[in-house]
């Protein structure tokens, strides 16, 4: 058995053949696709998050609304860029948001990737430390959020507030119970993978990651998510680690099918997200079912991962992403013995 989920970038452009003109048709369409995602039984909703572009940057008013919309799906980012946040500020409206939710909050973190603009994190206010760069600024962000999401006091209570306080050091409010045990670290290479595991966050590996040995993607990301384990268990972490893989996989069963995704050819690809390291980028899966249930078979990492998240193009709207939600649970998910 998998956890299957969506994953959406939130595109929206002013173009003809998009069912997301707007941020506004971005926004409410992703709370009615989840909506629909929790009717025929997908088990998350999740969104990736980027600033300076036409897609989805705020998190956390589209989590509550989802939340407050939806009872049993498990609603959560893939990934926040850690580089432009306000731990402090984000304690309180992820703690609102996974109240909302009645605790299905599952907020996967990052040092960030390469973004829209040079060093945007500048202006929200941010600059790396002397003698750091700006992962270690993502990273060190992660950690203070970590640590403020246990619910311990450490502000000094004013002595006469405006209301009154408990006894001892205060703590942010609203406090969400258990959320620090739902924090996901997005890991592009083997070594974050296991600081993730050492600082008790679960495993988000997507369908990139720095190319660390030249094998096919799927064989690095499965060694990536075994030392991930290994670290985990090392760390003499009482709960259970779990690991995430992304996937683009269309199951072509209608002409729509094959016209939008049937010519998709190729494998994996080398190239560089950044100018110094070299990455590879998975493959996209487009075939009948058949077919298809022989090439995912094949993956390793999605063999080693407890959830699949499954990128669809939002653009297309949410009538036609439930379809493509649909034909994999129907379709491929119990021949895999996902489902």
């Amino acid at each position: 058995m998998k956890k299957i989920g969506f994953l959406s970038f939130g595109h929206w452009s002013n173009h003809p053949a998009y069912q997301t003109r707007t941020a506004g048709d971005t926004l409410l369409q992703s709370i009615d696709l989840a909506v629909a995602a929790e009717e025929i039984g997908v088990d998350g909703a999740y969104f990736r998050v980027h600033h300076f572009a036409r897609q989805l940057a705020s998190p956390f008013p589209l989590l509550s609304a989802i939340g407050a919309k939806t009872s049993k799906i498990e609603i959560g980012t893939g990934v926040i860029d850690m580089r432009y946040e306000n731990p402090m500020y984000m304690v309180e409206d992820a703690g609102a948001a996974d109240l909302i939710s009645g605790g299905r909050l599952q907020l996967g973190l990052s040092r960030g990737s390469p973004e829209q603009v040079i060093e945007g994190w500048r202006y929200f206010g941010y600059a790396p430390e002397e003698g750091e760069n700006d992962a270690d600024m993502g990273r060190k962000k992660a950690l203070e959020f970590l640590d403020k999401l246990k619910g311990k006091g450490f502000a000094e209570p004013n002595p006469y507030p405006m209301f009154p306080n408990p006894p001892g050091l205060l703590r942010l409010e609203p406090y969400a119970e258990g959320l620090r045990e739902r924090i996901w670290w997005g890991a592009a290479s083997n070594a974050t993978a296991v600081w993730a595991a050492e600082n008790a966050m679960h495993l988000q590996s997507s369908t990139l990651k720095f190319d660390e040995s030249g094998k096919p993607f799927h064989i690095q990301q499965a060694e990536q998510i075994r030392l991930y384990k290994e670290a985990w268990k090392k760390a003499g972490h009482e709960r259970e680690a779990r690991v995430s893989v992304s996937r683009s996989i269309f199951a072509l069963v209608t002409e729509q099918d094959r016209q939008y995704f049937g010519q998709a050819k190729g494998g994996d690809s080398f190239g560089y997200i950044e100018a110094d390291k070299r990455a590879v980028f998975g493959k996209s899966y487009a075939a009948e079912p058949d077919q298809l249930i022989k090439e995912l078979a094949q993956d390793e990492a999605i063999q080693e991962a407890d959830t699949l998240l499954l990128t669809i193009p939002n653009t297309l709207g949410v009538d036609y992403n439930v379809h493509v939600l649909s034909a994999i649970l129907e379709h491929v998910a119990p021949a895999l013995g996902w489902r």
